[in-house]
């Protein structure tokens, strides 16, 4: 099993899930702003599903989206981490860094504070390149992208293959970044 804190910024605290963590996650996946890029509204089921998963893959693979904590209270503001890129995608298995973030949490430089420590630790453990994907759309997410130095693939943008013909989430685009040597 991989340890209960997976990194700590001035901040933040990157970590496991706890069952604690599903009430304000679940909350998280029910406001229509943080879900607008990323599909319909989560269920209680679901939320409970992503929690399990994201433990069973930390304790695998010593990485996962790690749920985040804000040092200052301990408050849940959601989730960042590295984890496999989804099946039929161009980034299938590659890894890929992701991040969502309660909307009482945005606009406070959380993501980029936890996206930076979670490259860090991919660099560390000797990963040689880091992917992440969006729908084209969603300018925050692609913006904290290009901070962090990310570059935009030429030519990599590519539909979801698990949302539907016609879903205007489906198109995505792609960014990477390379581990300086």
């Amino acid at each position: 099993m991989t340890e209960a804190i997976a990194m700590e910024t001035p901040r933040l605290v990157l970590r496991r899930w706890r069952d604690t963590d599903v009430a304000p996650f679940h909350a998280m996946g029910q406001d229509a702003a943080v879900m607008r890029y990323l599909g319909p509204p989560m269920d209680l089921a679901a939320c409970v599903a992503t929690v399990a998963r994201m433990n069973a893959l930390a304790g695998a693979s010593g990485d996962c989206f790690w749920a985040i904590e804000r040092r200052i209270d301990g408050a849940f503001i959601g989730f960042c981490g590295i984890e496999p890129g989804p099946a039929g995608t161009p980034i299938a298995d590659a890894p890929e860094i992701g991040w969502r973030l309660a909307r009482d949490a945005w606009g406070q430089g959380f993501a980029r504070e936890a996206a930076a420590a979670c490259l860090q630790r991919a660099w560390d453990r000797c990963t040689a390149r880091v992917h992440a994907i969006t729908v084209a759309a969603n300018e925050r997410s692609w913006g904290l992208m290009i901070r962090l130095c990310m570059r935009r693939v030429t030519d990599g943008d590519f539909d979801h293959p698990a949302l539907a013909e016609g879903d205007p989430l489906r198109r995505h685009v792609h960014y990477t970044i390379d581990r300086l040597r």
